[in-house]
């Protein structure tokens, strides 16, 4: 096993680092699920929209890992918010990934004039039910995410896109306010800061490379996870390196100097992000 950090909240249980698998498929996605767990990742995510969630499962199979030491994170698509498609889309969740619980839910998308209430209350009863051991939403701005806690569900997590690149701020205020995890997704900013000239400058100092410095950035902090997505078990085992990446005081001002306004994710059906 590797030393991957885990965050602990009253709500949830989940290592800092885990495999994003948007964009796996078909048996070599399958084959890079079961290159993380053997590497010792134990915290995957992935989506009903991803359409690999039988991959996962394969791959969870092929381990022979126990489902105790795994954190699985799935979620509902925006079009399926009804009460009764939230149901019937965990339910086809769960046959895909061959499991009886996932540990995280999520909304994966706010989806316009949804019935908030009605979606969370849903999520809480399968929570409740023993079907999910924790929900959270994901894409959610700060002024929805305010309105997600005012409703009273028991929301642990919320997914979105941060590296640093991007601030989020507000979000992780509100977050670490409200006893929230806050998981990066597309934390390498889809592959834009492999390349970055300030990261790379960094990383050259202390054997890393510039991925390695924006890993290391966002899993030094508190209540930050992070999932990358990596096929090949070079960039599975690089990402893992990331956690030994040490960073100065000199590091972090420079990386707190670039610009925060860069989103690489940002689809046509996307909320407003300042609301």
């Amino acid at each position: 096993m590797t030393g991957i950090p885990t965050i602990t909240t009253p709500r949830l249980s989940m290592p800092k680092l885990g495999l994003g698998t948007y964009g796996l498929s078909g048996r070599e996605g399958q084959r890079a699920v079961e290159s993380a767990l053997a590497l010792g990742y134990r915290h995957l995510d992935t989506a009903e929209m991803y359409a690999n969630e039988e991959i996962v499962g394969a791959a969870i199979r092929a381990s022979g890992l126990p489902r105790q030491e795994l954190f699985v994170t799935t979620k509902v698509w925006w079009t399926n918010l009804a009460p009764d498609a939230i149901r019937a889309a965990h339910a086809a969740s769960l046959a895909r990934l061959g499991l009886d619980y996932v540990d995280l839910y999520h909304i994966h998308w706010p989806a316009p004039g949804m019935d908030l209430a009605a979606a969370l209350a849903t999520l809480a009863a399968l929570m409740a039910e023993g079907r999910t051991r924790a929900i959270g939403v994901c894409n959610f701005p700060p002024g929805l995410l305010r309105a997600a806690l005012a409703t009273g569900a028991p929301l642990a997590a919320l997914q979105v896109e941060y590296h640093c690149l991007l601030d989020q701020s507000a979000l992780l205020s509100l977050c670490r306010a409200n006893g929230l995890v806050l998981t990066a997704y597309s934390p390498l900013g889809k592959g834009h800061l492999a390349e970055e000239p300030t990261l790379a400058r960094i990383g050259a100092r202390h054997g890393a490379t510039a991925s390695q410095v924006a890993l290391a950035w966002l899993l030094r902090q508190e209540g930050v996870a992070a999932i990358p997505k990596a096929q090949r078990p070079e960039s599975q085992r690089a990402n893992l390196a990331a956690l030994g990446v040490p960073l100065d005081a000199a590091d972090l001002a420079a990386i707190a100097a670039l610009p925060k306004d860069r989103r690489f994710v940002n689809p046509a059906f996307a909320p407003d992000w300042a609301a």
